[in-house]
């Protein structure tokens, strides 16, 4: 019965029962939900591309799309903790309430990296002390994601669950074929040396084989300091990196100020899938890589020149 299900859904025109309602905390993470429940869920994303996860306004709005919801997915290790506690205590909604079956932390899924091994402290910044929350710049991890999702919405609606699992198979499948294209695009720059602003890169360049050189941030969260800066100048010079990578919601003064000292150019990308204007995850990742590749390739040609006879 459950595959007569899976073949009707795929038949165009043919609804089937009410969407699950999924609301994510980030941007990605919808765009993940979206792909593994397509018509059978109707997803929102708390947070918008353009903000800082860190810190989102726990605005009245949020609180009512937390209370509609069957499903509260979030990124977890702490990413959200500033905000999302309130919104749910506020959205007086048993079903996505910690522990119940509609409260989904997507970090129980991935592979994670920076997990601290000492005892964090504030002195240390916005450590994380679950591991670093970034972990979907990695498709791999959305892989593993969506596969977990496609198990929990199962769990919520039975009725849909072969289809739900249909469409994690078939995100991974095409998921597998774009990281080959990625990895293929970026291998002859392998080795090369990025700074960032913030410790949320690690994860893709760890997977696209990059190096981060140094953070323009001193310490994770902490704004840029007079000394910090001056002391990365000199790093800059002496190693030589490729590029300056930063998110569109971070200040961009202090990364364009090093660029002008050093020559190195900034990439500015977007904090997250663009949902609301129908933007896949797919998508958004080969937009980071393919400017990367591009900035790469522009550095390594200059480089070329400059060693040139």
């Amino acid at each position: 019965m459950r595959s007569l299900c899976l073949a009707l859904s795929l038949l165009p025109g043919l609804a089937m029962a009410s969407p699950l309602r999924v609301v994510a905390t980030i941007p990605d993470l919808a765009a993940l939900a979206r792909e593994v429940g397509q018509d059978h869920a109707s997803v929102r994303s708390l947070a918008l591309p353009t903000q800082d996860p860190h810190f989102v306004d726990a605005r009245p709005h949020l609180a009512l799309e937390l209370n509609k919801a069957d499903l509260l997915v979030l990124a977890g290790l702490d990413l959200e903790i500033g905000w999302l506690p309130v919104l749910i205590t506020g959205s007086r909604n048993p079903r996505i309430q910690p522990g119940s079956e509609g409260y989904f932390d997507a970090s129980a899924y991935a592979v994670l990296k920076e997990v601290p091994r000492v005892k964090i402290d504030r002195a240390m910044g916005d450590v994380h002390p679950g591991g670093n929350p970034h972990y979907l710049v990695d498709p791999r991890n959305a892989i593993r994601v969506a596969h977990a999702l496609a198990e929990r919405m199962a769990k919520l609606d039975p009725e849909h669950g072969d289809i739900f699992e249909h469409n994690a198979a078939a995100f991974e499948k095409a998921a597998r074929a774009r990281m080959a294209e990625w990895e293929k695009l970026l291998a002859p720059y392998r080795g090369a040396k990025v700074v960032t602003y913030h410790k949320s890169w690690i994860y893709l360049l760890d997977w696209l084989g990059l190096k981060e050189l140094d953070t323009i941030e001193p310490k994770p969260g902490i704004p840029p300091n007079p000394q910090h800066v001056a002391r990365l100048l000199i790093k800059m010079k002496r190693e030589k990196p490729a590029m300056i990578l930063q998110e569109a919601y971070y200040p961009a003064n202090t990364a364009r100020l090093l660029s002008s000292k050093t020559g190195v150019p900034v990439l500015i990308l977007p904090g997250g899938t663009d949902v609301d204007s129908g933007e896949r995850y797919l998508d958004h990742i080969d937009r980071f890589v393919r400017s990367i590749a591009e900035v790469l390739a522009k550095a390594d040609a200059s480089r070329t020149a400059e060693a040139a006879p």
